[in-house]
């Protein structure tokens, strides 16, 4: 891989790691306002001051650290929210406050303007690149003290006043609605109190992952059973390859020296025979022959009968 296809690649990372961010904050909500703080939810100066809740409705946490708050609509960038710190990473579900008393320098959730209880407050969030609107929301004019413009519900449409009854209660940093029960439980006893149900629904799931097992188990070992055929095959293959000898025939012809013994042998045999017969019934010829070796024990190579 090349330099240019190593950067590209970086390229496309760095990209949907950018990407990732964006679709993950775009799940942060804002989620509860308090504009006048009297006697409720004191800062970490021990003071009462307005306060704005920030909700993470993904199941990832979510890093808010470079986005922007504000009140003003002509400036998103009123109040970047600091990097690194670590108490910017919102957790799943979870929730986060920031203190709207115009005292920046106390902290990170200390923001740089505060709420006026006698109009309308526009309240948005803006994310890192200052443009993108993550939420926003316009809080009413003339909230009682230690009331708050909330959700319904975490990160529900409906927006309604917290605080003004025994019923509702003010939720700082934790759910607008505390629930007390399980609704789909209710409705499965509801459904099925003697829990037939249940029951199949658990078989089923047990048979089904014991027929996964299986099917699993089986493809595995015909695959093994294969893999194990075809190397013996392979072995018997080698084996048989290395117990058949290699043949060689030698086509170098003999040389003069050994064509000179098989003439003066046969001289010899010749001069020796000669003087018994008087009649010679044999002819003797001279041929050469094709193995290397001398051919003093093998006559028959330079004999042959007529």
């Amino acid at each position: 891989m090349n330099k240019k296809h190593i950067g590209l690649l970086l390229v496309f990372a760095f990209y949907f790691v950018l990407n990732i961010s964006a679709q993950s904050r775009t799940s942060l909500k804002i989620n509860e306002i308090l504009v006048t703080n009297e006697t409720n939810f004191v800062d970490d100066y021990g003071e009462n001051n307005a306060w704005i809740e920030i909700w993470n409705s993904s199941y990832a946490s979510v890093d808010i650290e470079g986005c922007y708050l504000t009140n003003d609509k002509n400036n998103p960038r009123k109040y970047m929210i600091p990097k690194s710190d670590v108490l910017t990473l919102i957790k799943p579900r979870q929730h986060v406050l920031f203190w709207a008393d115009n005292k920046p320098a106390r902290g990170t959730f200390h923001i740089n303007f505060t709420l006026d209880p006698t109009k309308e407050n526009y309240i948005a969030l803006y994310d890192s690149n200052g443009k993108t609107l993550i939420d926003e929301v316009i809080v009413p004019a003339n909230i009682l003290p230690d009331q708050s413009y909330a959700r319904d519900k975490d990160g529900a449409e409906k927006w309604v006043l917290k605080g003004g009854s025994d019923g509702s209660h003010v939720t700082p940093s934790t759910n607008n609605t505390v629930e007390v029960s399980n609704i789909k439980i209710e409705n499965f006893e509801k459904h099925d109190p003697v829990g037939i149900g249940m029951s199949i629904i658990a078989m089923s799931a047990v048979f089904c992952g014991l027929i996964l097992l299986y099917l699993s188990f089986k493809i595995t070992g015909k695959i093994a059973v294969s893999m194990s055929k075809r190397k013996n095959m392979n072995k018997t293959e080698n084996k048989a390859a290395e117990s058949t000898p290699t043949q060689s025939v030698s086509s170098t012809p003999l040389g003069k020296g050994a064509n000179e013994d098989i003439v003066a042998i046969t001289m010899a045999l010749h001069e020796h025979l000669g003087g018994v017969h008087d009649v010679e019934n044999m002819v003797l010829t001279f041929n050469e022959v094709g193995p290397s070796h001398s051919p003093w024990s093998l006559k028959i190579f330079g004999l042959r009968k007529r």
